[in-house]
């Protein structure tokens, strides 16, 4: 036994080819084969009476104590194999301990975000068509339910039920933990719904697994890494991180609130090397004072999801330090010598979503790396095919923009209860993941919009996103975050790109008349569409966002539908 909870080279070399690992059971591989699992390594977080961070350590066999116990909660109150769950926690470690119960009995937690706005939530349970729900607070579910009795799940528990459960005496099936097939459903994840009603993404117990196997010897880096897990846990991104986090024995703290005042006093308690996140938290740390301190030793960064802004990238490679072992001999700078650390970190943006599975694009930024806008890189090993396809499936040669297409085992299996749906994301052998993109000469893809963001002008298709890299960038002066849409021309044919756009800190008193010149100037500059106007986000509520921290474009088209109309007509 050691005080680090890593597990050996030798163990996660096994973990690659293990036949029957997978997303059902990685703790249970964990336990069995890491000598270490003692130590401490998933840290969760709050604060004592004098107000200081504290960090409290889990470790494996902490974690499979936990689990135990919240499944013979479960299983006496009736779950089964197969039976969904809805699991409407906070954020952090505890959606996970449940998750980890769920599928130790075989049945499908429904993890869901606490933020989704109630009606919503209740359609998407009726959907999943969950046997019982746990919840922090029922009581605006069970409002809801007693007006509609016959929609009533078969138990609505508080969380805190489960976590002061005497389990003495109570009973765990004989067959226990469940024994996974390739094929079997380990949870339901919801999509941000941005574009639309959440959708239940399946993931699978063999394809959530499939690409992650080269993390085993490549992550992390350095004997003394730590990770920061900012992603939301309910999501299949956070929960990517800690199945690789438990099968290397990677000390990692859990985090249950993004919002930087939050997260940078946990980064300077726990000392962070690696920090994985949505866009949201790097959109904080970036602006204003950036947090030296807190990210002192940090050399990686970490993007998924939505793809990150190079303006806010470029301040934070700027922190931190990158061991020799990280950093390529041709990325050194001149008379730099060579085994020595290098100022700065790197971040790694990635593309994905729940239905890829993981990022199966990542685009590498170090402070040496020139600026190269909106290109996500090259596929990674998980991906078999990658190509930018036509409305018919047709691949695009190089620099034409199309549908993002991807092959690869780690996609999900498909919708809950949605062939039709399913199919609809199918062409030609592809998975479209619902980006509009184009590939250089190179090789390196380029990820332009989402397929429902387009802005469809009568000069031709606008692209959002690159619009909003050199808002970002190039009018860092007076634009720290923003969003661009289309709505309605005045005539009523096509569509105008318009820009929401949040202040930097410095520039509270800019009028949209004064931001629109100076984006339309650097706009014209870049080769890019002009913006026909600009809206000042002055409130929290005028840069909505999702329960993921994904901004709402379909409520700012909504909201703004009319800009260009006269009413009185």
């Amino acid at each position: 036994m050691t005080d680090s909870p890593i597990a050996p080279l030798s163990v996660r070399e096994r973990f690659m080819t293990e036949p029957g690992l997978g997303a059902g059971n990685f703790l249970d591989h964990a336990v069995r084969d890491n000598p270490n699992r003692a130590a401490p390594l998933i840290y969760t977080h709050g604060v004592d009476h004098h107000g200081q961070v504290t960090l409290r350590g889990h470790s494996l066999l902490d974690l499979a104590a936990l689990r135990d116990r919240y499944a013979r909660w479960y299983r006496a109150n009736g779950v089964r194999a197969g039976d969904p769950v809805g699991i409407v926690v906070a954020e952090g470690l505890e959606p996970l301990l449940h998750y980890l119960a769920l599928t130790a009995l075989g049945a499908v937690p429904a993890m869901i975000n606490d933020a989704m706005r109630l009606d919503v939530m209740l359609r998407y349970l009726e959907h999943v068509g969950v046997v019982g729900v746990v919840a922090d607070d029922t009581t605006r579910l069970a409002s809801a339910y007693r007006a509609d009795p016959a929609g009533r799940p078969r138990f609505l528990a508080l969380a805190a039920e489960v976590q002061a459960f005497d389990d003495a005496g109570a009973a765990l099936p004989e067959q226990y933990p469940y024994r996974h097939g390739p094929d079997d459903v380990c949870a339901l994840i919801h999509s941000s719904g941005t574009t639309g009603s959440p959708k239940a993404t399946i993931l699978g117990h063999r394809s959530f697994w499939d690409g992650k196997q080269p993390r085993m010897t490549r992550f992390p880096a350095e004997p003394y890494d730590r990770l920061m897990s900012l992603m939301p846990h309910t999501h299949a991104g956070g929960l990517s991180y800690f199945l690789t986090a438990i099968l290397l024995g990677l000390p990692t703290v859990v985090m249950g609130d993004w919002r930087r005042a939050v997260v940078e006093p946990v980064m300077e308690a726990f000392q962070p090397t690696m920090l994985a996140s949505f866009p949201r938290t790097f959109v904080e740390l970036a602006t204003g004072e950036l947090p030296v301190r807190g990210a002192a030793r940090v050399h990686s960064w970490f993007n998924t999801g939505d793809s990150a802004h190079y303006g806010h990238i470029r301040r934070l490679v700027g922190l931190g330090e990158r061991p020799a072992g990280l950093v390529a001999a041709w990325l050194l700078p001149k008379g730099h010598a060579a085994g020595t650390a290098l100022p700065g970190s790197q971040f790694v943006d990635g593309l994905g979503s729940s239905e890829m599975g993981m990022a199966l694009f990542g685009g590498l930024t170090t402070p040496e790396t020139p600026r190269n806008d909106r290109c996500v890189g090259r596929p990674q090993e998980a991906v078999i095919r990658a190509a930018v396809l036509d409305e018919d499936g047709a691949e695009l040669p190089d620099g034409t923009v199309g549908l993002l297409g991807v092959i690869t085992p780690s996609r999900t299996p498909g919708y809950w209860k949605n062939p039709r749906l399913t199919a609809s994301f199918e062409l030609n052998g592809f998975w479209l993941t619902g980006d509009v993109a184009r590939r250089d000469g190179e090789g390196n893809y380029y990820h332009l919009d989402r397929t429902v963001d387009v802005i469809d002008t009568l000069a031709g298709p606008v692209y959002s996103l690159p619009i909003e890299e050199v808002l970002i960038a190039d009018c860092a002066d007076l634009v720290q975050d923003c969003s661009v849409v289309g709505v309605p021309a005045p005539d009523g044919h096509g569509q105008l790109p318009i820009a929401v756009v949040r202040l930097s800190a410095g520039a509270t008193a800019a009028t949209a008349e004064l931001v629109l010149e100076k984006a339309n100037k650097e706009l014209a500059a870049a080769g890019l569409a002009a913006l026909a106007a600009v809206v000042i986000a002055r409130t929290a509520a005028d840069f909505p966002l999702g329960p993921t921290g994904k901004v709402l474009k379909r409520e700012l088209r909504t909201r703004h539908a009319g800009m260009f109309h006269d009413d009185d007509r």
